[in-house]
């Protein structure tokens, strides 16, 4: 196996995937370290899965609508990972929570976009969250996922200021530009084997410092 083979990667999105078209857009780049090969939705009238098909990656829409149980609807997405040869797992607005025998059996090759400095503003409306503790500072987190919500091992961060004025959406639009930035590079650093998750915690190359895994406006 070439040291230098794309690592295959599988998008798991609920709605429009615009996290997941900014990776999709990096994944173009010849000497990007991963290539998209399954976009996956909960929701089959997700508007990501059109946009991913109209970029030629193969998409699939399991319902979990259709299952007893969170387990068999885990049980199913794991095997259409494993059939599409699903190296690396990236969540990108995925509103499902996993039972914990998915995210054991994907730990260290499962990764998400939180759009908070964790681990501050864990779980929903994380820019009412910023906003109500009276923070300067917010942005997006990308992390390895556990099965505590939003707690796992961090790999890289994007912060914004907080402005004079700001409500939940002119703090979100101002966020998002940034997980379209940081997604993609925190993506690499994962595929390239630069940031491996060892004994619970992001093992980052010696000498690497910062590079790639910190971004601020």
């Amino acid at each position: 196996m070439s040291e230098h083979r794309k690592k295959r990667v599988a998008i798991l999105i609920s709605g429009r995937g615009s996290n997941m078209v900014s990776v999709i857009e990096a994944a173009k780049a010849a000497d990007y370290p991963a290539e998209i090969v399954l976009v996956l939705s909960n929701r089959p009238d997700a508007a990501g899965l059109a946009r991913a098909a109209e970029a030629g990656i193969p998409t699939q829409a399991i319902d979990h609508k259709t299952f007893e149980s969170r387990e068999s609807f885990d049980a199913a997405l794991d095997t259409a990972l494993r059939e599409a040869g699903t190296e690396l797992v990236c969540l990108a607005g995925f509103m499902r929570i996993f039972s914990a025998g998915f995210v054991e059996a994907w730990a260290g090759r499962m990764i998400n976009i939180h759009p908070s400095l964790l681990p501050l503003f864990r779980g929903a409306q994380t820019h009412e969250q910023a906003l109500a503790a009276g923070v300067r500072l917010h942005g997006c987190t990308v992390h390895y996922v556990v099965p505590e919500l939003d707690a796992g091992p961090i790999i890289a961060q994007a912060a914004v200021p907080v402005l004079a004025g700001d409500d939940a959406d002119s703090l979100a639009a101002r966020v998002i530009v940034q997980e379209h930035r940081l997604y993609p590079k925190a993506l690499a650093l994962v595929a390239s084997g630069r940031a491996p998750l060892e004994g619970g915690r992001v093992a980052f190359a010696t000498g690497q410092g910062t590079e790639g895994a910190l971004h601020s406006l």
